[in-house]
């Protein structure tokens, strides 16, 4: 788990932000209204109306929230939320187990899935462009989520390389006949539905967090490699990007706490 280090206004020099205009402020960077999306976007749980201290995270699990409550944050903004599209409704194990230490705590819960992957400059996609040194011409896919841009790696074992080296993790990588790299798409999380795609977009290779049984075949039999660098791995970098962003806007004190997690 990342240290964390609250950065922005120091302790009691700032009141803070009401719950309502924070929430307008994520509202009108990511604008949720343009997506049909799994879950809801915007605020899952309802803590405290004066937000100082506000931790950022992939994912509102059980771990990221006891991190969250021992830094005494207010609020916590996540890319993977607690309530999805057809999910048990009932409020036992481990959902009661994390909702029972938010409303302990009084803390917020802001979660944005599909608004966080698409921001064109601050979202997932565009994050992990960033860290990977590529630059996008085109969006594909459904919602326009992927990501592609021209590239130069020698083959698709460099770019594999490449992309181990700044995820600091390893990849599964299917490929055919090696051959030059010119064109990458990407699209981060299970994004692995998007390979078509993201061969239409004229793309050598493709970068998402998964692997399902159906791409390895599309890769062999289409000659486009498929590089699978870890769902978590990938979408690291959006929700600190946002939570900064608005952070900064509102002189809050902001942390990004990374819990580990292999998928």
């Amino acid at each position: 788990m990342t240290q964390p280090a609250f950065s922005s206004s120091p302790t009691g020099a700032h009141p803070g932000v009401a719950r309502q205009d924070l929430q307008r402020a994520f509202d009108a960077l990511l604008q949720p209204e343009r997506f049909k999306d799994y879950g809801p976007n915007g605020l899952q749980v309802e803590g405290r109306a004066q937000i100082k201290r506000l931790v950022s995270g992939v994912t509102a699990s059980r771990a990221l929230i006891d991190a969250a409550i021992e830094q005494r944050a207010d609020a916590i903004f996540v890319h993977h939320g607690l309530f999805w599209r057809g999910q048990d409704g009932r409020v036992t194990g481990w959902m009661k187990q994390r909702l029972q230490r938010l409303l302990a705590h009084d803390i917020n819960l802001f979660a944005y899935h599909l608004p966080l992957d698409a921001h064109a400059e601050l979202g997932n996609n565009a994050q992990l462009g960033r860290v990977l040194g590529l630059t996008s011409d085109v969006r594909f896919g459904e919602q326009e989520l992927g990501l592609a841009g021209t590239a130069r790696f020698a083959d698709a074992q460099a770019l594999a390389r490449h992309v181990e080296a700044a995820l600091g993790r390893p990849v599964t990588l299917v490929q055919a006949e090696p051959r030059p790299i010119t064109r990458v798409a990407w699209c981060t999380g299970g994004a692995q539905g998007y390979f078509e795609a993201a061969i239409a977009t004229g793309a050598d290779a493709f970068i998402t967090g998964e692997i399902s049984e159906p791409q390895a075949h599309i890769a062999r039999e289409t000659g486009v490699a498929f590089i699978a660098a870890g769902h978590h791995a990938t979408e690291r970098y959006g929700a600190p990007a946002v939570a900064a962003r608005v952070a900064e806007q509102f002189s809050l004190e902001h942390v990004f706490i990374d819990i580990d997690n292999p998928a």
